[in-house]
């Protein structure tokens, strides 16, 4: 923390409050409260930095597409999903136009939206953006990347909810079976999938 404040002293200093490299430190330190929980904290900052995105690289950039993410996720974590839903849209909308549908960006959001519906119960919108997701991150990172079985973990997950356990337990194995060869046994997300895997067939 005492590092990026440091360093947004510097660039504020030298290059200006509105130049984008500022506003990427403010990103920076709005990341890292977000991930203690500091969501009152890194808030404002996001906001900030997407200001200055907007206003110095453009509303359709891929910086501000990222910056909108951040701020989506933010939003998603407190259950705003109002707040939420349209800043998702927003940067799937940038990401397709500026970058392309099957760009592995793309694929991300693609994947966060997903998710997103899923914890919303809106199954059907989530299978969708699913689907396309897992297709473009085979296609593009190939079937034993590390995004590519997040996807495979949040199709499973999905299914598990509707009740669907045969195919639930078949993508949350290849999820886990892939980050533990690429990512090792004690990885987080190796962890994470380990414990949907399980809590699925504690249920079956």
């Amino acid at each position: 923390e005492p590092l990026y404040i440091q360093a947004l002293e510097i660039r504020k200093l030298q290059l200006g409050v509105n130049h984008h490299d500022t506003a990427s430190i403010l990103n920076n330190l709005a990341i890292l409260y977000d991930d203690q929980g500091k969501y009152l904290e890194a808030e404002p900052l996001y906001i900030q930095a997407l200001e200055i995105y907007k206003q110095q690289l453009g509303v359709n950039h891929p910086d501000t597409a990222s910056s909108l993410n951040n701020l989506a996720s933010l939003y998603k974590d407190q259950g705003k999903y109002l707040e939420a839903e349209p800043l998702y849209i927003q940067v799937l909308d940038i990401r397709k136009q500026q970058l392309g549908e099957n760009h592995p960006s793309t694929a991300n959001t693609l994947n966060n939206l997903g998710e997103f519906y899923t914890d919303q119960e809106k199954y059907n919108e989530a299978e969708l953006l699913l689907t396309q997701a897992l297709d473009i991150r085979k296609q593009q990172l190939g079937n034993n990347h590390p995004s590519t079985a997040e996807t495979l973990n949040a199709l499973g997950v999905l299914y598990s909810k509707q009740g669907k356990h045969s195919e639930a337990e078949n993508l949350l194995t290849q999820a886990l079976e892939i980050a533990q060869r690429v990512l090792g046994l004690e990885h987080p997300d190796t962890v994470k999938y380990r414990e949907n895997l399980e809590k699925l067939r504690l249920h079956e």
